[in-house]
């Protein structure tokens, strides 16, 4: 499968990731190169503008190669790239392959009740534990309906997260998070997916689906 480098993404630490679960992944040097590719992943951290790197040439090869019903992932990043577009950078078209807009996380200000978040042992912390943007560390995954890329995945899994803006809950929401706001952390239309957090860096559960979408391929 092919890994896309535009610049933006932890390539390392997928590709470790994915070698964990005995995926064969290479990096395509040119869009040409996805043709034989049997899915396609797409990482990224960091601002929306690094997208600008996908040009015309690379977004149309991978709508071709999605038009074939190859698979298609994309990680933080990489998931609101699948969208048509974010408010971090306007002038910057995404895929499109899924409606909508990403914007901005919102949380309460200081002071809200609705401030303080749970941390991963699941119990209320001091100021420590008061929500900030960017949304950085482990959160739950509450799944909103059946999914293949969340199969054998447990209800409120923990997953790790870190970015400041999210994509739209839209009909393609499969599994959502909180963090001052309700946002689609898991999203999936036919053989296209997508997830807020980073698999990578998520223990069991995100090689879990890693494993899920390596296994559609």
């Amino acid at each position: 499968m092919a890994l896309i480098d535009y610049g933006a993404g932890n390539l390392t630490s997928v590709k470790k990731a994915l070698a964990a679960i005995g995926a064969r992944v290479f990096v395509p040097a040119s869009p040409g190169a996805l043709d034989g590719a049997g899915a396609i992943i797409v990482p990224g951290v960091g601002h929306f503008d690094a997208t600008r790197a996908l040009d015309r040439a690379w977004i149309d090869a991978i709508l071709e190669r999605v038009g074939e019903g190859r698979p298609l992932l994309g990680i933080c990043l990489g998931m609101q790239w699948l969208f048509e577009g974010s408010d971090e950078a306007p002038d910057v078209p995404g895929l499109g392959v899924l409606s909508g807009q990403c914007r901005r996380l919102r949380v309460p200000p200081e002071g809200h009740e609705g401030t303080k978040t749970r941390r991963r042992s699941g119990h209320e912390n001091g100021p420590e534990a008061r929500l900030k943007i960017p949304h950085v560390g482990w959160n739950s995954i509450d799944r909103t309906r059946d999914a293949s890329i969340l199969e054998g995945v447990a209800p409120g899994a923990q997953v790790y997260f870190t970015h400041s803006y999210i994509a739209p809950l839209t009909g393609d929401t499969v599994a959502s998070t909180e963090h001052g706001e309700v946002f689609a952390s898991v999203v999936e239309r036919g053989q296209i997916a997508g997830v807020q957090f980073h698999p990578e860096k998520s223990a069991e559960t995100g090689l879990k689906i890693l494993r899920n979408f390596v296994s559609s391929v």
